[in-house]
């Protein structure tokens, strides 16, 4: 579906890395518990595969597509200590016989325990093989993609043939594609299902995700309404943010851009206190997910983006179809174990 109105999509360097198209599945018992008489479905992009699944498989493939166009032997890539992309890069990299060098963020204020900085991705990034960075600042995205750049210098004066993953926008939204496809993919599985889309709830944080996916629908000329739950930043600087993100799309692709300024929407009340810190909201959501549906979320970005979803499909008219889009993130919800423990008990 839609291969001419997505401009130059598949022409662009991609390797395959994921299991697609992933579930789209019912969640009935949810939609009763929550008092919702809106049909709610779930888009299971926590089954992607690789090195336990995750939203990132996608992305990377257009990302890893480009790394090997440019016979590059060395990905590098910054996020927080408990990053999913950073996991799912190395996991990447190791299958296309590459290394990996990750740098690690202080993101969030007060986790210094062990079971944070070493388990859950953490573990995994070292099983991988993955050579480790730490840097400062969690907010500093210009200056964490700097210093990412210095390390890729060192390695290329050892000979070797770095490829960056930046972080901060104004870099080509290689990423922003995965969720380009994976719009395509969700609006085939609805028609398959005779069933058309209302809205869908996502994740909104680098932004890749969410731009990508409301680029894609409004290419292929659906009108559902996509919201962006905030996991990262408030609304108020996630805003322009996606809407940036959908220009270079539209950029990349040379097309016209589909997206109208109206189009972004963000909801950042149930982000605080911020980035990778619980709320009882978040917590509540967790619970739902998994005592009704046996989903599992992740306390720092599906775990604030179903409990926006809650809401949204309380609100709902009966009848509407919603969708949740799972990015996975199961790892992380280790890192967590002690307060979702005390939580759920």
């Amino acid at each position: 579906m839609g291969g001419d109105k997505l401009g130059r999509l598949d022409n662009l360097p991609r390797v395959p890395l994921g299991h697609a198209p992933t579930p789209l599945e019912p969640m009935d018992r949810m939609a009763e518990a929550s008092g919702s008489r809106a049909r709610l479905l779930v888009k299971r992009d926590d089954c992607t595969g690789l090195a336990m699944g995750g939203n990132k498989v996608r992305q990377l493939e257009f990302y890893l597509g480009e790394a090997r166009a440019q016979d590059a032997d060395v990905v590098l890539i910054t996020g927080a200590v408990q990053s999913n992309f950073v996991r799912l890069a190395a996991a990447a990299a190791r299958t296309l016989g590459m290394d990996c060098h990750i740098q690690l963020e202080e993101r969030v204020p007060g986790k210094t325990d062990p079971l944070y900085r070493e388990s859950g991705n953490v573990l995994l990034d070292r099983l991988l093989g993955a050579t480790l960075h730490s840097y400062p600042e969690g907010e500093d995205e210009a200056g964490a993609d700097r210093r990412l750049g210095e390390i890729a210098a060192g390695l290329k004066a050892e000979g070797r043939r770095p490829y960056i993953i930046p972080l901060a926008p104004g870099h080509k939204p290689l990423g922003a594609l995965g969720y380009v496809v994976g719009a395509r993919e969700i609006l085939d599985q609805l028609a398959e299902q005779g069933s058309e889309l209302d809205e869908i709830i996502v994740p909104s944080g680098s932004g890749n995700t969410h731009a990508g996916v409301l680029y894609g629908l409004r290419a292929l000329g659906c009108r559902a309404r996509v919201t962006g739950v905030c996991v990262r930043r408030p609304a108020d600087r996630q805003l322009g943010r996606i809407a940036g993100r959908c220009r270079e799309i539209a950029e990349l692709l040379e097309m016209e851009n589909p997206v109208a300024e109206a189009d972004v929407i963000v909801d950042d009340t149930v982000f605080w206190p911020g980035y990778g810190q619980l709320n009882e909201a978040t917590l509540d959501a967790i619970a739902l997910a998994a005592r009704t549906e046996a989903l599992i979320l992740d306390p720092v970005y599906t775990g604030k983006a179903m409990a926006g979803f809650v809401e949204r499909a309380r609100q709902a008219e009966p009848g509407r179809t919603l969708v949740f889009l799972h990015t996975g993130g199961i790892p992380a919800v280790f890192a967590y174990g002690p307060a979702l423990t005390e939580a759920v008990a």
